[in-house]
């Protein structure tokens, strides 16, 4: 039953660790080869409804903006995938893509990988940082400044 698949020419020469990859029992190639409502059985729930429920419309532009440009194998190497739709799904065929996720300030550069399936673009792109706090006492506000030091 099983059928001979091309790979996407942006995935020909992809590292050898991710030919033994395996996503719910599945490898990389198989992942590829399903159709979208299969993909989706095998995701966790909150990300099954998501995909059942259907693509928002920047979802469907980022998705097709994916697709032209694994059309073009050269382009795929290269090219940065600029968005701001952090709650998009990565699906199997973005493996191999970079993508540059607006987290709220700027663009963070997302390699994807095929750990990735079925996470969100936005949880690779924090948007929040540690805060860190200033010195306490001398130095912790402007105004300290211009205290006398005894």
């Amino acid at each position: 039953m099983t059928q001979a698949f091309n790979l996407p020419p942006h995935l020909q020469d992809m590292p050898p660790d991710w030919r033994k990859f395996k996503y719910r029992g599945k490898t990389l190639e198989e992942l590829l080869n399903m159709s979208l409502d299969e993909f989706a059985q095998l995701l966790p729930a909150r990300q099954r409804r998501s995909l059942q429920r259907g693509f928002t419309k920047a979802q469907i532009k980022l998705l097709a903006k994916v697709r032209e440009i694994i059309k073009n194998p050269e382009l795929a190497k290269k090219a940065v995938i600029k968005t701001h739709v952090r709650d998009m799904i990565i699906l199997p065929e973005m493996v191999g893509l970079t993508f540059a996720v607006y987290n709220g300030k700027e663009y963070v550069q997302v390699k994807v990988t095929p750990e990735m399936i079925g996470h969100r673009l936005g949880e690779f792109s924090p948007s929040t940082k540690k805060v860190t706090h200033g010195e306490p006492g001398l130095k912790a506000t402007k105004g300290s400044r211009f205290v006398a030091v005894k």
